[in-house]
């Protein structure tokens, strides 16, 4: 164990799922050729005035109720002023001493072990626009404006976090949260879900923290964690070395693994924050935050512990289904169409094949619908067909968009469960193989695998497996 501490604070950046920016018309729809959502307001036009998009505070009260935030009735937009060639105006929009939401917490799990990490605040900010650097000239960038001012909401942690476990836990947590509410999308690798690290370290049992540094340029759960890990371990080095670490923003290398010097750290007072004369203060009625209360929608935290209670399925299997809001909803549906299949039966399915599929094949749940999943899991339960003719099935579906019937039609898939047809090619078997028959009624149990792979060869891998195993111990122990 390492003589010094992790300290980790998180700032995430979401962003809002309108269809408009936080204070124009203009669109905010993805991949879009270069500066064409852009507006006089985005451009930052003389005279042009900003207009508050409701719906982003609409999300943004979803998202704090979520995370046990308190809602401020009133919340005033400030002017965080910088330079950047994508920031036409010369400063952002955000909020500052006022933000929307405050004094929240999540509780993680990590090692069996619930935590409590605290949220500082949510507040509601513009998003600033992009620079390319990847037009072939070394010696210009280009500006994309197309993301500026996209409504964003930044959810800042308490230093909280002492391990990269625990913040990974805390960063999933935050955006299962966010893509249950249906307020933001959670694509990292778009930038609609961005987090910043702050990270330091202190030499264990001591309570004043090390200086910290932020990391930037992360856009995956595993870039966050391998940038924790390198900036941990490049401070270890400095400190034992005699040096000091620096107050400074680094950014994340992914090619190279590594963190790398970006400025000196601003404080507060370098924006000149003040309250932006444009807009009025933002006023949330009581009313309106007691009707979202009553309309948030059923979490991932809280459909996994239900669907432990109601399904009896492990922690497990019930944290993988309920980690993707599609998922959690196709399982529950597929499973309340199949009542002669056991849920746990159903989960195996699921995270055994179907999610890997979708993995493979992103519209594979699109394609495999409840109804298909269930109309294969009854026809399982009814002997028609075996659980692995069902999973090339499925296979088919998902790669085809083929119907069930035409699939099972062209591939000849019947299951044998007559009987009287199995019996026949069992005798048939038996009798073939005496000295076979002798050795497991001498005690060679093993042996009773070799008779049930004989009569599945004999009928092409169709035979319903159950009626053979009942017909062999049968015919074998009498």
């Amino acid at each position: 164990m390492s003589d010094f501490e992790i300290v980790i604070g998180l700032e995430v950046h979401a962003q809002l799922k309108t269809k408009s920016k936080l204070f124009s018309r203009a669109s905010t729809t993805f991949g879009q050729e270069p500066n064409q959502n852009t507006d006089p307001v985005t451009l930052a036009l003389p005279g042009v005035l900003p207009v508050l998009n409701r719906e982003a505070i609409h999300y943004a009260i979803k998202a704090g109720l979520a995370t046990n935030c308190k809602i401020a009735n009133k919340s005033v937009f400030a002017r965080k002023n910088y330079f950047y060639p994508d920031l036409p105006k010369g400063y952002q929009i955000s909020q500052y001493e006022l933000p929307l939401c405050e004094h929240g917490h999540l509780d993680i799990k990590v090692e069996g072990q619930t935590k409590r990490i605290g949220i500082t605040r949510i507040h509601v900010e513009e998003d600033a626009g992009k620079l390319l650097h990847d037009h072939g000239d070394p010696r210009h960038s280009h500006v994309d404006l197309n993301r500026a001012g996209v409504p964003l909401i930044e959810t800042v942690s308490e230093p909280d976090m002492r391990s990269i476990e625990e913040a990974s836990a805390y960063l999933k947590r935050l955006r299962d949260i966010f893509v249950y509410l249906d307020v933001c999308d959670g694509n990292m690798e778009e930038g609609s879900f961005r987090c910043d690290a702050n990270v330091s370290i202190r030499p264990r049992g001591q309570e004043k923290f090390g200086t910290r540094v932020e990391l930037k340029n992360m856009n995956s759960f595993r870039n966050v964690e391998r940038a924790i890990a390198y900036e941990v371990k490049r401070q270890e080095a400095l400190i034992l070395d005699g040096g000091e670490v620096v107050q400074e923003t680094r950014l994340w290398d992914t090619d190279q693994g590594v963190t790398r010097a970006m400025r000196s750290k601003e404080e507060a007072n370098d924006y000149r924050y003040f309250p932006d004369p444009d807009l009025l203060p933002l006023i949330v009625d009581k009313a309106w935050i007691d009707q979202l209360k009553t309309e948030q929608p059923e979490l991932a935290h809280e459909k996994s512990l239900r669907f432990q209670q109601d399904y009896q399925l492990p922690e497990y299997d019930a944290d993988v289904l309920t980690s993707e809001k599609a998922v959690a909803e196709h399982w529950e549906t597929c499973v309340k169409q199949s009542p002669k299949t056991e849920p746990k039966k159903i989960s195996n399915l699921y995270m055994t094949h179907l999610l890997k599929l979708q993995k493979d094949i992103p519209e594979a749940l699109e394609r495999i619908t409840p109804e298909v999943a269930s109309d294969l899991l009854n026809r399982v339960a009814q002997g028609e067909l075996s659980l692995n003719m069902a999973k090339e099935v499925l296979d088919e579906v998902a790669a085809k968009n083929e119907s069930v019937e035409e699939i099972i039609q062209a591939k000849g898939f019947k299951q044998v469960s007559d009987t009287g047809t199995l019996e026949k090619i069992i005798d048939e078997i038996l009798a073939k193989n005496p000295d076979n028959v002798a050795a497991y009624k001498s005690g060679k149990d093993k042996l009773f695998g070799f008779f049930v792979g004989q009569t599945m060869k004999a009928l092409g891998g169709k035979a319903n497996p159950q009626v053979v195993n009942e017909l062999l111990k049968k015919k074998l122990n009498t």
